[in-house]
């Protein structure tokens, strides 16, 4: 019988400044808006909650844990490259991707017309076909940090299985 473990993850990062110029980094895409997210590395709130989830599920930690922000060789590094060193390291102890939901959180940007690019560009990355990954947003109805854009949240849900 198949091992099943769920994993849960959420991340939150605040917007840079327009002048600071760095580029609004969602699920390994390029997502035009006026400010990117603040962070050691390349922000990407998305893909940041969806490792805490694979990491999670397999008791494996956070990515605090395996991707310091003390970390040097870290500063600006595109996060997809961070999500296959994690995925290497799920499949060397034999777990797989079934299926995962991640979900933006924040009034702005609307990521609608940029949902199928960021799963083409990350379903891979897990071992999944394209519909194998939900990718998703939702506001704060102008509740919260995320309601008054001053960063945005997201929130990550896996379904992992070892042989």
């Amino acid at each position: 019988m198949k091992a099943l473990r769920v994993g849960q993850g959420f991340d939150v990062h605040r917007f840079a400044t327009p002048e600071d110029g760095r580029p609004l980094r969602l699920m390994g895409c390029t997502v035009p808006h006026d400010r990117g997210l603040l962070g050691h590395s390349d922000a990407d709130v998305m893909l940041h909650a969806l490792m805490d989830a694979l990491l999670g599920a397999a008791g494996l930690g956070d990515i605090g844990r395996h991707f310091p922000d003390t970390d040097p060789a870290l500063r600006d590094v595109d996060s997809t490259v961070l999500l296959q060193r994690v995925m290497a390291e799920l499949r060397s102890r034999g777990w797989s991707v079934v299926n995962a939901d991640v979900c933006l959180l924040g009034e702005r940007p609307r990521i609608a017309a940029y949902s199928e690019a960021m799963r083409a560009r990350v379903a891979p990355l897990l071992g999944l076909a394209a519909e194998g990954l939900n990718v998703k947003a939702t506001t704060t109805e102008k509740l919260g940090f995320t309601g008054r854009g001053e960063g945005l949240a997201a929130q990550a849900v896996v379904l992992l299985q070892q042989d």
